[in-house]
């Protein structure tokens, strides 16, 4: 794992970047860069952290509005599972993930 300085509002960070995640932990960096600095800029919210909580509430909000993305289509040819065959085939899957760990914390 690599250090990466970067600027968040006038201020330096260096963060932790996996290998290959630069572009991803850059992009997130600009995205709450340019969210605090839009708060600040509003001239509502002086507090740096007041402005983090509110750009990180802004930046979550939007990721939710999101649309899903939509789900793989099955191979031509391929059985579709009825909607509670496939229910019970996904409860067995998280069973199977937490089967040794029973604790969600």
């Amino acid at each position: 794992m690599k250090q990466i300085e970067v600027t968040i509002m006038g201020q330096s960070y260096v963060l932790g970047c996996p290998d290959g995640g630069e572009r991803s932990l850059l992009e997130a960096v600009a995205a709450v860069d340019k969210e605090m600095c839009a708060i600040r800029d509003a001239g509502k919210v002086k507090a740096r952290e007041r402005i983090a909580v509110l750009a990180a509430l802004n930046l979550a909000y939007a990721l939710a509005e999101r649309p899903l993305p939509a789900p793989p289509k099955k191979p031509a040819g391929a059985k579709a599972a009825s909607g509670e065959a496939g229910l019970e085939a996904l409860v067995a899957r998280i069973d199977d993930a937490l089967r040794d760990d029973g604790r969600l914390l």
